[in-house]
Formats: C-alpha cells, structure tokens, sequence
C-alpha cells in the first residue's frame, strides 16, 4: 500500500507541476497578444 501511495502521490505531483506550466506559458502568450493588439489600435487611432 505504501508503494501505490507514493506512486499516486508523484503522478498527482507531476500532473500539477505540468499543468502549472502550461497555465503560465498560456497566460503569457494572451497577454503578449493583447498588448500587441492594443498598440496596434492605439497606431490606428493616431493616424
């Protein structure tokens, strides 16, 4: 029993820390995308 508890308790681990990173390189990426969006209105409305 000790062994399938350490077993799930990595898988829980590793599942968690991947799913973290994707969260964070995603977040990243949309705010990237909505900054350059938004300048590309500001240039637009300046001209």
């Amino acid at each position: 029993m000790d062994d399938q508890l350490r077993i799930i308790l990595i898988i829980i681990v590793s599942v968690s820390i991947f799913g973290l990173l994707v969260f964070v390189l995603v977040k990243n990426y949309i705010r990237n995308k909505i900054n350059q969006l938004v300048e590309d209105e500001d240039k637009k409305n300046l001209e």
